[in-house]
């Protein structure tokens, strides 16, 4: 415990006391530049969207991967409402969201 005091904020030690499960979560998200989750998605987004400009993926649910955020600016949305955007990147990540809690989108055409 004492080893990881240096590396833990006094957030993870309050959510310990609350919820171990969320405190591992929130340790493991402090030591890693991406989870297996964002790496996963970023895969999938990244061979559906290959003319995406820009991809970003966050797990939101503090490394835990219950929840996302996608920030997704590619050409192939040029023509499409929001919400037709929207669907493709739903369609594109069909099997994931089914063992997710939610999920942002952030959709973007290139300037």
């Amino acid at each position: 415990m004492f080893a990881c005091t240096r590396l833990c904020s006094s957030a993870v030690f309050s959510a310990f006391r609350s919820s171990p499960v969320a405190a591992v979560c929130q340790l493991q998200r402090g030591l890693s530049s991406q989870t297996d989750g964002e790496e996963r998605i970023a895969s999938i987004l990244k061979e559906k969207f290959p003319l995406a400009s820009k991809l970003k993926v966050v797990d939101i649910s503090g490394g835990c991967g219950a929840m996302y955020e996608i920030h997704i600016e590619s050409s192939e949305f040029k023509g499409k409402r929001t919400v037709q955007q929207h669907k493709l990147v739903n369609q594109a990540l069909k099997e994931e969201i089914q063992g997710m809690h939610g999920l942002r989108i952030f959709t973007e055409i290139p300037k």
